[in-house]
């Protein structure tokens, strides 16, 4: 799936439309917590304003109505993280498609860069409104799709915008290059063993995630809470573990499906109460006692784990082992982070909990990709394609 790079165009002096992901996470001051999307999107960025392109940078923040300006989703502080990142000045316009919008793009010099107001301030983003993205598409030369946390959607900047480009140069940037490069192409021919591990609360997330990977996977390694209903299907006792009663036949369905290759729990970390400082106590997968509910994995299933973790050529991670963010009920999640870090292998880990897991455990830099976006993340793993992937130039 190789598409034509941002580097691949010449940006002297022409207006590059680039949608990123700047959806950062604040604290309720609007500071922001965690810059790590707007960090990652800085190569693309740079690329454009050292070769003398006008760069205009759009985004969305947040869930807002799409019924005008919400000050608490503004994305102004994004503009001032990332002309503090870049080291030169950032403009904002305080709207998307309106006046100030137009004069400050149409005032930019070459090697500028303006963000605009957050994107779904407009209903017509998220209704793919034809001419909320003709105006967008009718200001530049170049379209740059480079948010690959929202490339699972078909909002109107990532599909509707390209489309209103016409014949005009549509290309990925460097950050959607590499997730494709990694979550599609490394699993559509990985290097096996191929080894991936789930984690998180719910067996529905991640149904079509556990179906697609057991196909092509050697291994798929369980764990979080979802392990508990897999538990369930078994005639297993899980105490008051979370649990999806409804998801019991379709667990049983995943468990004869994916035979030897779908791996489970053999132990749990148990707590009376959801709280660090509760009774603790180890026990066997299915034997979790009444007022008691599992919180991570257990140490024998941690070390079987690493073990074949440690043997694995291509390892995909997504959702953590346990309730990572309190302890001791960490212990999982960071015997498999470790493992991870330790391996050898062609190592993705699947954005959300995960990304953030890898990161708080000081492992980011061990591992091979991390993907920026959770939800599309999963979506390329479930073999999903993207339209607003499809519709950009091919190289």
């Amino acid at each position: 799936m190789v598409k034509k790079s941002i580097s691949d165009v010449d940006c002297r002096g022409k207006v590059v439309l680039m949608r990123v992901d700047f959806n950062v996470p604040q604290d309720d001051s609007g500071a922001i917590t965690d810059d790590r999307r707007i960090r990652m999107a800085i190569p693309s960025i740079e690329s454009v304003l050292s070769r003398g392109g006008k760069l205009v940078l759009i985004s969305h923040l947040g869930r807002p109505k799409g019924k005008g300006p919400e000050p608490e989703f503004t994305l102004h502080p994004t503009a001032v993280k990332l002309a503090e990142l870049l080291e030169q000045p950032v403009q904002f316009a305080t709207d998307t498609v309106g006046p100030e919008a137009e004069s400050k793009i149409k005032a930019l010099k070459d090697g500028q860069v303006v963000v605009l107001e957050n994107l779904r301030f407009n209903a017509g983003e998220k209704d793919g409104d034809p001419a909320f993205a003709s105006k967008l598409a009718g200001w530049a030369d170049i379209y740059c799709n480079d948010a690959f946390g929202t490339c699972h959607r078909e909002d109107a900047s990532m599909v509707a915008v390209p489309q209103a480009m016409g014949s005009k140069p549509k290309v990925v940037g460097f950050l959607v290059a590499k997730e494709i490069e990694y979550l599609s192409d490394t699993i559509a021919n990985p290097k096996r063993p191929f080894v991936a591990i789930l984690g998180g609360a719910k067996v529905s997330d991640k149904i079509n995630v556990i179906k697609n990977l057991l196909s092509i996977c050697d291994s798929v390694l369980i764990g979080g809470a979802m392990a508990y209903t897999f538990s369930l299907a078994q005639g297993g006792k899980t105490g008051k573990s979370l649990v999806e009663p409804d998801k019991v036949a379709l667990a049983k369905e995943l468990i004869a499906v994916g035979g030897s290759k779908l791996i489970l729990p053999v132990d749990t970390h148990c707590g009376d109460d959801f709280r660090g400082e509760c009774n603790k106590q180890i026990v066997r997968a299915g034997e979790i006692p009444d007022g008691w509910e599992g919180l991570d994995i257990g140490p024998e299933t941690a070390a079987q784990y690493a073990e074949i973790v440690g043997r694995a050529k291509t390892l995909v991670w997504n959702g953590p082992m346990g309730v990572f963010e309190m302890p001791p009920f960490d212990a999982g999640t960071k015997a498999v982070a470790k493992a991870i870090a330790d391996s050898d292998a062609t190592s993705i880990i699947g954005g959300g909990d995960s990304a953030a897991a890898i990161e708080q455990l000081g492992f980011a830099d061990a591992v091979t990709h991390i993907s920026t976006g959770g939800g599309a993340s999963l979506a390329m793993l479930e073999g999903e394609k993207f339209k607003a992937v499809d519709l950009l130039d091919n190289a």
